[in-house]
């Protein structure tokens, strides 16, 4: 039966109408990064140029919402409680997905049950860096002006119970030294009070630290990782410098809430890897002190758990109890 003109006027009205409101709904579709430390420090900054890339990618706005506090323990609750629809991600690095969950007691998520990998983007390693206000040039200088003033000394952290940490308890070990890893709420206040002379020396990431040392405003002094960084070639490596360990490097990477569906994954992965192969990302990240790889959901899942092997181990040995 041929269907009448009404009919397929209504019909047509219908079609238009639901490719309207689909149309709608992606022009108001929201992808939400979640960012544990405060505006200003490194992961920030990364989170705002891979967001403005991936909005492209995405084809609606990508927002960064920074949640602080705890080392980012609370974004990461954030993220357990979105909706596994894609639309909320959480840009970390190792701290909040594998060191927390190992040096908390209650952290309030656990990352293999709660959580499953996007996608990763980048490398990275930490740095120890002395202010401008510290006459020190080098690490073996800070050691022994330190030394010389009575073996006691601050060193600042972005956070509690965080690798940083755990590298000033080896360095005060090895050296001999009294040093107090000072935990602050995130890089950037730590970086405040190192550019102010407030305190004397600082560990956090190299993206956190890197346009203040190309400035002259800080002195980067040593390098984690197996081989000196381009970005600062100039910089020894803690295994030069006979302290080692520390040669594994952690990862930037972006995570979703478990149960989210693969063909979502697959489609947040797929504009990743296309964000991080557009020449002004790579520059931009690179400049920043980051090796810039992308790596699948699988792969970046695979680190974390590799990772989180190596730390394990440092962590026990440190005689860390979980707080």
């Amino acid at each position: 039966m041929t269907a009448s003109r009404p009919s397929l006027v209504r019909r047509a009205l219908l079609a238009a109408g639901l490719v309207c409101t689909v149309g709608l709904a992606q022009a108001q579709s929201t992808t939400r990064i979640l960012v544990g430390f405060p505006p200003g420090g490194g992961t920030d900054a990364i989170a705002r140029i891979l967001g403005d890339r991936l909005k492209d990618e995405l084809g609606h706005a990508v927002v960064v919402d920074n949640k602080p506090g705890a080392g980012g323990q609370l974004a990461a609750q954030a993220l357990k409680a979105s909706a596994a629809d894609g639309n909320t991600l959480f840009l970390s690095h190792d701290h909040s997905i594998t060191i927390l969950p190992m040096v908390t007691k209650n952290p309030g998520y656990e990352p293999a049950r709660d959580f499953v990998p996007v996608a990763g983007f980048a490398t990275f390693v930490n740095a120890f860096a002395v202010s401008s206000g510290t006459p020190a040039q080098s690490f073996k200088a800070y050691v022994d002006s330190v030394k010389a003033s009575g073996g006691k000394g601050t060193v600042g952290i972005p956070a509690p119970a965080s690798v940083p940490q755990f590298l000033v308890q080896v360095v005060a070990k090895q050296n001999g030294l009294d040093l107090v890893a000072a935990p602050y709420r995130g890089s950037a206040p730590m970086m405040s009070d190192m550019l102010g002379n407030q305190i004397p020396a600082g560990v956090a990431s190299i993206p956190d630290f890197i346009e203040n040392h190309k400035a002259g405003k800080l002195r980067v002094v040593a390098v984690m990782g197996s081989q000196r960084q381009a970005a600062m070639p100039e910089v020894p490596t803690f295994a030069e410098l006979g302290l080692k360990g520390f040669e594994d490097v952690p990862y930037y990477g972006l995570f979703a809430p478990a149960g989210t569906p693969k063909a979502t994954l697959d489609r947040l992965a797929q504009a990743v890897q296309k964000a991080v192969a557009q020449p002004d990302v790579r520059e931009k990240l690179t400049a920043m002190g980051l090796t810039v790889g992308y790596m699948s959901g699988e792969q970046l899942g695979a680190r974390e758990q590799a990772y989180g092997k190596v730390w394990a181990r440092i962590i026990q040995d440190s005689g860390f109890q979980p707080q």
